[in-house]
């Protein structure tokens, strides 16, 4: 029997296991033509996604806030993003072998997410039921990252201590979070990040394909 590091992975999840770029766009980009504003590339969504879908909205629409229809944008992307937020999303090649692997060797497992919570919880139940109970979205009363909060309310729920847990993302909003939390980090290359960009937050350790995590908990 091999000695573990580790008895959880704490997993982020849009860039880490589920690509979500494309129907982000999408969702964005008819806020904004609806309301007559320049549509965004996907290049620029790639950098504004990370901290939430307000911080998105924010990041999109001209002026952001201070936009006098920021609110009507960020409504009418909500409404829309709830209807198509799995029309071109899915899960990284390799993931699923990955977390059926983590299952059968008895890891825990959760994610925690700076998505709004219901979007959170629906995704957990369509991609991630067979392997995990936990998962934590941004909802109000709690601070998302890189706070280290939701990761902190996360283990609390699976009953276990920060050292014993390493955390699984791919943005600079990671990469801090583990720090701010205390824990170990593992980056992954295929996200919505360069490694340069990873690198350049504080990236340490990287993966290239999802299997590779298994050894690294070892």
């Amino acid at each position: 029997m091999r000695n573990k590091k580790y008895d959880a992975v704490i997993f982020d999840l849009d860039g880490t296991l589920l690509n979500t770029l494309e129907d982000l766009m999408d969702s964005v980009n008819f806020a904004l033509k609806r309301l007559g504003m320049p549509e965004r590339s996907y290049e620029e969504i790639r950098h504004f996604v990370g901290n939430g879908v307000q911080c998105l909205m924010e990041r999109s629409v001209p002026d952001g806030k201070e936009n006098p229809k920021f609110e009507e944008a960020f409504r009418l992307f909500r409404d829309y993003y709830g209807v198509h937020c799995n029309d071109k999303t899915g899960l990284y090649p390799g993931i699923t072998a990955l977390l059926k692997a983590l299952k059968e060797e008895n890891f825990q497992m959760a994610i925690v997410s700076n998505k709004y919570y219901e979007g959170v919880q629906r995704l957990r139940e369509q991609y991630f039921k067979d392997y995990l109970t936990v998962a934590i979205g941004e909802k109000e009363g709690i601070r998302k990252k890189p706070a280290p909060d939701t990761v902190l309310t996360a283990l609390g729920e699976l009953g276990i201590s920060r050292e014993r847990a390493v955390y699984v993302g791919d943005s600079e909003v990671d990469i801090a979070t583990a720090a701010n939390t205390g824990m170990d980090c593992i980056v992954v290359e295929w996200g919505f990040r360069t490694k340069q960009e990873q690198e350049e937050a504080g990236g340490r350790v990287f993966v290239k394909e999802p299997m590779e995590i298994l050894k690294l908990l070892y």
